[in-house]
């Protein structure tokens, strides 16, 4: 297993466990990103106060010592331990209590500076010391040393694993390019708009997450606080300061409700930092002096950016003189931030704009747990589809040392493996490997490959398929002899649409492998592609019989003419086949009708005679459209022949327009293995009588699309049946005009196989066909396919793709389109001919 793939497994394990506290974390931070001055919003009277009279100044405001006086006396004589002063006179004090013993920290009061009245907490403080529990200890039992402290320090780690690893599994493809980490795509949806908030909003929030947890963990874990604090300043040992995580001066804790010596006067020591400080502080903390200690002030600085940006001072508390000051603006860089791990945490150290940024970033921490939850789920209902597949029975052999049909997938969430097991399923024998364990060697043993590769992320190949890209696909093999299809998964949602398959195919080719048919590329879950799929490996030789992957529901139009084009043919015969339509259906040239098909009765009458059952009315009627199986199987499973799996859908180039109110194909009839006509072809040609309703559903073709400009000359090559397609483009062009065509056909015999000739004359005659070229193979003075048209024409088809033609190939793939290609290449050049196909300008039908 891959690095890339252990940290994806660890990231998406993490982020359902981990990620809900982190949720829980987020919010309850961001709630307390701005506590006093939601308090302070919620309580006028309490933290903020009227103004003062005009020129009352600070006259009005009683002394340190009175407001402590006044406090301890309303409290029934409780010792104050500290008392708050802002400089803004419309703010109240704040008095801190002694702690009773067995409590864990002293009463808290706001303070009428002016009368001494004690004016209670501020309106939601108790809410926010709960969310404050939540956000510590998730308030669980125990506190900080409880079972609810272990968890959020987990969590904080994890957040780090979350920011490196996303990181690492986020990179692009163009790690220099802005718009790649940080540009967030809102037209996406579903899975997509899922994966783009939860990476690029990731990526936008990455370092205020990385700072959230490496601060948080200072509170979770003593030894990482020591290993920090000895980073940052060369000691383990915390600073002998008041307040938090100082010892109250005098030698015994003041918060233990201990008996201590009376509290001396401030009243000198006040003096004393009037005249030192003046007008400097914006909030000043006393810790109210018990014996001879000295007066320790915690002063916050006009300006300061944090309430923890303090200036420390110590004054006498007989003569007021000042004996020590430690200023913020005065210690190292470790020291500072090992005193401002709070403001860090906040975002307070970086002023208002970092509070907010903190905010912020924290309230979208429940986004990555939802969208993280949503792809997850969304994972594993693709791994309960692929879980339905089963595995070929002879996907254990490897298939790199056996002739016949070789699946190979490269897969991200799974997806491609399913299609990969249905491929393989659908040849007997067939094998079925992952791509990182193929070689071109196996490749030519294996001389038939389906590839069914998926695009991640940028353009990437699946992680698991990386390495072979770079090892494997890094230079041209030797193919030469296999014979190769390429699936490509992928979603039209990103600009790099399909491009691992793209470039599996371009790496095939180049390697001398030969196509059996065009890239069919699918686009996320997109049901039309999987059956355009199943319906060429059909055409390459799959069991018909095996039931659509993805079934559709088919509309009821009538069969409303039906013509044999070609009497007294040395080939099938060949039949028009017309469906009525309702009013307002459209469709494109190149479209697909998909034909659910049904059993010529008499065969159904042979199954259930073979079988020993008796039809109730209802049996012959479900059989019918349902895939019938070998009747001794059947009769030894007991299976019920109510709930067979229906037959697949039949596919047929549809050659008419909307305009002419009818849907045309062009069919032949086949022969099946007991005798009778095939299922699609015998139902279209013969069971059905004119007015049966025919289960029909038009499927777009976007790869067989018209040229977008008029002006763009038509190059049509086709064989049979396959005239039909070619059809649909010529009507086009002659309703709409624009630039002639050339019509190079091939059939059996011209004095019976000409389908549609009167209309192609009648086409050549006003223009919109410039050139018919036809080839008749079972014919004495002709005996030559369409394939030698095409050589024969070499400088014509030559000057047509100079003047910019398009190139249409429709017809049978086996011999036809192969050979057609082949010789295109020769008079094209290779290069030539991929580069027409990628510009859309060489399209082929062929099935």
């Amino acid at each position: 297993m891959t690095l890339r793939r252990v940290l994806f497994q660890m990231h998406w394990f993490l982020g359902i466990t981990a990620g809900f506290v982190l949720a829980l974390m987020g919010v309850t931070g961001a709630a307390m990103a701005f506590e006093d001055e939601i308090m302070a919003a919620l309580s006028p009277g309490v933290v903020t106060l009227a103004p003062l009279p005009s020129g009352a100044g600070d006259a009005a405001r009683l002394s340190p010592d009175a407001l402590v006086r006044a406090a301890s006396a309303q409290r029934g004589g409780k010792r104050v331990q500290d008392l708050t002063i802002a400089r803004d006179p419309t703010l109240a004090a704040q008095v801190r209590f002694a702690a009773q013993k067995g409590q864990r920290g002293g009463e808290r009061s706001y303070i009428d500076p002016r009368t001494g009245l004690l004016l209670g907490t501020a309106t939601g403080a108790g809410v926010f010391r709960t969310i404050e529990n939540l956000h510590r200890w998730l308030a669980l039992p125990g506190g900080r040393n409880g079972i609810g402290s272990q968890l959020t320090g987990l969590s904080a780690l994890a957040l780090v694993f979350f920011a490196v690893s996303g990181l690492y599994l986020r990179w692009p493809r163009h790690p220099l390019d802005w718009r790649a980490w940080f540009v967030l795509d809102l037209r996406k949806t579903g899975r997509n708009l899922y994966r783009a908030l939860h990476a690029v909003i990731g990526g936008w929030v990455l370092v205020f997450y990385l700072l959230s947890a490496a601060t948080g963990l200072w509170w979770s874990y003593d030894w990482y606080q020591r290993g920090a604090r000895y980073m940052l300043t060369g000691t383990t040992e915390r600073p002998e300061r008041g307040g938090r995580e100082g010892r109250a001066p005098g030698g015994r804790r003041g918060d233990r409700g201990e008996v201590a010596e009376e509290s001396r006067p401030i009243a000198p020591a006040w003096a004393g930092f009037q005249r030192s400080e003046g007008a400097r502080f914006d909030r000043v903390t006393i810790t109210v002096p018990q014996g001879p200690a000295p007066v320790t002030m915690r002063m916050v600085p006009i300006g300061a950016r944090s309430d923890r940006m303090t200036d420390e001072l110590r004054f006498d508390a007989r003569s007021g003189a000042l004996t020590k000051a430690e200023r913020y603006a005065d210690r190292g860089v470790g020291e500072t931030i090992a005193t401002s791990i709070y403001p860090l945490h906040t975002g307070a150290f970086f002023g208002m704009p970092g509070r907010i940024a903190l905010f912020l970033t924290s309230l979208t921490m429940p986004l990555f747990t939802i969208t993280g939850l949503l792809l997850y789920l969304g994972r594993r209902r693709t791994k309960r589809a692929l879980a339905a597949v089963a595995v070929p029975g002879s996907a254990d052999n490897g298939g790199a040392d056996r002739t016949g049909v070789l699946v190979v997938h490269a897969s991200q969430t799974g997806s491609a493996e399913r299609l990969a097991r249905l491929s393989a399923a659908a040849f007997p024998g067939a094998a079925i490997r992952p791509l990182a364990t193929v070689s071109p060697a196996g490749l030519r043993d294996a001389g038939t490959v389906l590839f069914v590769v998926a695009t991640y992320g940028e353009g990437d190949a699946p992680d698991t398929a990386r390495a072979f890209e770079r090892r494997v696909m890094a230079a041209p093999a030797d193919l030469d002899g296999v014979r190769y299809a390429v699936l490509a998964l992928g979603d039209r949602e990103y600009p790099d649409y399909c491009a691992f398959g793209q470039r599996v195919d371009a790496w095939l080719h180049a390697s001398g492998a030969q196509r059996l048919f065009d890239r069919i590329e699918l686009d996320a879950a997109d049901a039309d592609g999987e059956r355009q799929w199943q319906q060429q490996l059909h055409a390459i030789g799959a069991d018909p019989a095996q039931p659509d992957w993805q079934p559709a529901d088919y509309a009821a139009w009538p069969l409303v003419a039906r013509t044999w084009l070609n009497p007294e043919s040395p080939g099938a015969p060949m039949y028009r086949v017309e469906l009525g339509i309702p009013a307002g259906t459209r469709w494109a040239p190149g479209a697909i009708a998909e034909i659910e098909p049904r059993h010529d009765p008499a065969r159904v009458a042979r199954f259930l005679a073979d079988c020993g059952i008796v039809d109730d009315g209802r049996v012959a009627v479900a059989l019918a459209r349902a895939t019938l199986p070998d009747p001794a199987t059947f009769e030894a499973g007991g299976r019920d022949p109510l709930v067979l799996p229906p037959l697949a859908h039949r596919e047929y180039s549809v050659a008419s327009l909307p305009e002419s109110g009818r849907v045309e194909l062009l069919v032949r009839q086949c022969p099946a293995a007991d005798g009778g006509l095939g299922i699609g072809s015998g139902w279209l040609t013969e069971v059905a009588s004119i007015g049966d309703p025919i289960g029909i559903r038009l499927r777009a073709n976007p790869g067989f699309a018209t040229p977008p400009d008029p002006a763009t000359p038509l190059v049509l090559i086709g064989n049979g049946t396959g005239l039909a397609g070619l059809m649909a483009h010529l009507r086009e062009r002659a309703r709409t005009g624009g630039a002639s065509a050339w019509l190079l056909y091939g059939e059996r015999s011209s004095a019976s196989d000409r389908p549609l000739a009167a209309e192609l004359d009648a086409l050549h005659a006003a223009g919109t066909l410039e050139r018919i070229d036809r080839a008749f193979s079972r014919d004495a003075g002709c005996g030559r396919y369409v394939q030698a048209l095409v050589a024969e024409q070499a400088d014509r088809m030559l000057d047509w793709a100079n003047r910019g033609a398009a190139i249409y190939v429709c017809g049978s793939l086996v011999g036809m389109a192969g050979a057609v290609d082949a010789e295109l290449r020769i008079i094209l050049g290779d290069d030539r001919v991929e580069a027409m196909s990628e510009a859309g300008l060489y399209r082929r039908d062929i099935y």
